[in-house]
């Protein structure tokens, strides 16, 4: 296969309303951006590391970890509500811009799904790079609840059924092994071609294949109990 390259990119803004400073918390000892930066280098697919952020500690606490971190992120892109589409770009444009870098791969990493390795990374490449008809891959597993017995709640206090099964007239009374299955999309890992951003000025694309992770390897960090449970996780992992 002709040489690619693949930038993996590590999007880690300074606020956090779930856990004040989150990306840098400490987690044994170490910040829990970290483990994601680890987790990119032990990652034989990625060329390029960069991590897009607006706060110089984070910077500079990349940096000490051998991420590149070649500028600061400006301020309008790292709100609560700034969605990933314009943050990509703008670390795209940039690199282009101050260099003539152009990825043909992208990988999407969250510091906050911290137990990630190189191998996941290596696989969610490949399984894009098989499939070239595809625009991008999302890592998914299964719900935790399944959404077919989800509802809906109208203004006058009535539910609704969330989502219907065509010739099953309750799902929601069905037991969870005759629903269809369904998975959900979990931040682990995100891998998307140059051409779907620019072309079709998505993340995603209309072509999508999940990239299945095994529910028990995976914790989204979302509040002081998760970084608690991602402790358990891998204080057991180092053994006694």
């Amino acid at each position: 296969m002709p040489h690619q390259e693949v930038l993996g990119l590590v999007l880690a803004r300074a606020g956090s309303k779930s856990v004040p400073r989150k990306n840098v918390h400490l987690v044994l000892g170490k910040p829990l951006i970290a483990y994601t930066i680890e987790s990119a280098h032990a990652a034989r697919s990625i060329t390029r590391l960069v991590v897009t952020t607006d706060d110089p500690e984070i910077a500079a606490i990349a940096r000490g970890f051998d991420a590149e971190v070649p500028f600061l992120r400006p301020a309008e892109l790292a709100q609560d509500e700034t969605p990933d589409y314009p943050v990509v770009r703008h670390a795209m444009d940039w690199l282009e811009a101050n260099g003539g870098y152009r990825p043909e791969l992208i990988v999407q990493l969250r510091p906050t799904s911290p137990l990630r390795t190189g191998r996941h990374i290596d696989e969610a490449v490949a399984l894009l790079r098989a499939r070239p008809d595809a625009d991008s891959v999302r890592g998914v597993c299964r719900p935790q609840q399944n959404p077919h017995k989800m509802w809906r709640m109208a203004s006058d206090g009535l539910l609704h059924p969330l989502l219907t099964v065509p010739g099953v007239p309750e799902p929601f009374n069905s037991p969870r092994q005759t629903l269809p299955a369904v998975w959900w999309q979990n931040g682990y890992i995100d891998v998307f071609w140059r051409r779907t951003v620019l072309t079709q000025h998505s993340l995603t694309g209309a072509k999508v294949l999940g990239y299945v992770i095994d529910e028990a390897q995976h914790v989204d960090i979302d509040s002081i109990h998760d970084i608690r449970v991602l402790e358990l996780i891998l204080r057991k992992r180092q053994g006694p």
